[in-house]
């Protein structure tokens, strides 16, 4: 048993009934697809639609958009659940996908998008990473040209989420000169788009039912009325504006996987014996689990934290920085501590350890490497 956490005003009784319906929802009609997904390589697109339907998939969007209009805290608490439940992070990057058209979409993009977002009929995907541009967003060379009232789309991208199963996506591209200025962000449905081809499905060491993809535009046309927003070279600023945000879409996951790892271990250290004796009675044992209690306590604490001040509007990115980078790595560490009390079958595939093991490895990575937020860290610590 954790200790007991202080309650911030943002966790009430509602946000707990809805915590309980997801929950229930992704044991009964997720988790047990979950082995079959890791197999082939992804979720199916419909598997979302009813999920969006009862308002899971974007709980935070406005009710004239098509969705229930509650708070981002809905939103992280669906992270919450699928992340204890080992359902990937699909979800997130279609949220973010989404507030990008909130936040920077005309109205009439904003109609034409957002409603069919919350429905799940789109799932979303956003196309940044490039073969030779990983965090360096700035040396993009994916290249739109104008021709008309279409651009004309020629480029390829790689590590995107979503990108076998989304139907749309948020494509980052370059519409002027080398540098921030010159990229821009277009929104495409990708159904019978000439020109959109999906690469390969790339193998990972983890996160094996979240599909990742090449992908690749090869005189792509799309709508010059498609570009997020009514003007070009915006595109820089808009993905950077979102980072508080979807930085706590990967700490409040970590705190969750690192939760369920305790819990794991404590279940298996109880159950398993050795010499005579369940191996939870071994010192070394309970000195373990006494450190990762306390790490799963001080990550659940600092993240309820900035949840809270995320609502509040008081949230820098600093602190988000701090977050990301801070809870992936206890995450990594933790899971690591539990797969060793684990012995052997920790480092069986079949067992949840191992498989939560391999897929905190990514949390490092992606969102921004850690290195890269510890650096804008200390930019702030710096000035």
């Amino acid at each position: 048993m954790l200790p007991r956490l202080h309650q911030h005003p943002w966790m009430d009784a509602d946000i707990e009934a809805f915590r309980d319906q997801v929950r229930r929802y992704v044991h009964a009609e997720l988790a047990p697809h979950l082995d079959g997904w890791r197999r082939q390589g992804f979720i199916p697109r419909e598997t979302w639609r009813p999920f969006g339907e009862l308002g899971f998939l974007l709980p935070e969007m406005d009710e004239q958009y098509g969705g229930p209009g509650a708070t981002l805290a809905y939103q992280l608490v669906v992270q919450d659940e699928l992340a204890k439940a080992e359902v990937p992070a699909n979800s997130a990057v279609h949220t973010i996908a989404a507030h990008y058209i909130l936040d920077y979409g005309t109205e009439e993009q904003k109609q034409r998008w957002l409603p069919r977002l919350c429905s799940g009929e789109l799932l979303a995907g956003i196309a940044m990473t490039e073969p030779g541009c990983g965090s360096d967003l700035k040396s993009m060379r994916t290249r739109a040209v104008r021709d008309g009232d279409h651009y004309v789309i020629n480029g390829a991208k790689t590590f995107i989420t979503n990108g076998y199963t989304a139907n749309l996506l948020v494509l980052a591209l370059r519409t002027g000169d080398a540098g921030s200025k010159g990229i821009s962000l277009v929104v495409i449905e990708t159904e019978n788009l000439s020109g959109f081809s999906v690469g390969r499905r790339l193998e990972k060491i983890g996160m094996h039912a979240s599909d990742t993809a090449e992908l690749a535009f090869e005189d792509m046309r799309v709508p010059v009325a498609n570009l997020l927003g009514v003007e070009e070279g915006r595109g820089f600023g808009q993905l950077m504006s979102q980072l508080a945000y979807e930085r706590m879409l990967l700490a409040v996951p970590a705190a969750a996987v690192i939760e369920r790892s305790l819990e794991l271990a404590v279940e298996y250290t109880k159950e398993r014996k050795a010499f005579g004796q369940p191996i939870s009675d071994f010192q070394n044992t309970r000195f373990k689990l006494a450190e990762c209690a306390t790490m799963a306590h001080v990550v659940r604490s600092f993240v309820n934290d900035c949840i809270q001040r995320l609502l509040d509007g008081t949230l820098d990115d600093e602190a988000a920085y701090m977050a990301k980078w801070w809870c992936s790595e206890q995450q990594c560490k933790v899971t690591d501590e539990c797969l060793q009390l684990f012995g052997g079958y920790g480092y069986m595939a079949e067992y949840p350890i191992g498989r939560l093991w391999a897929d905190a490895r990514v949390q490092r990575i992606y969102g921004g490497t850690n290195e890269i937020m510890k650096d804008l860290i200390a930019r702030k610590v710096l000035a």
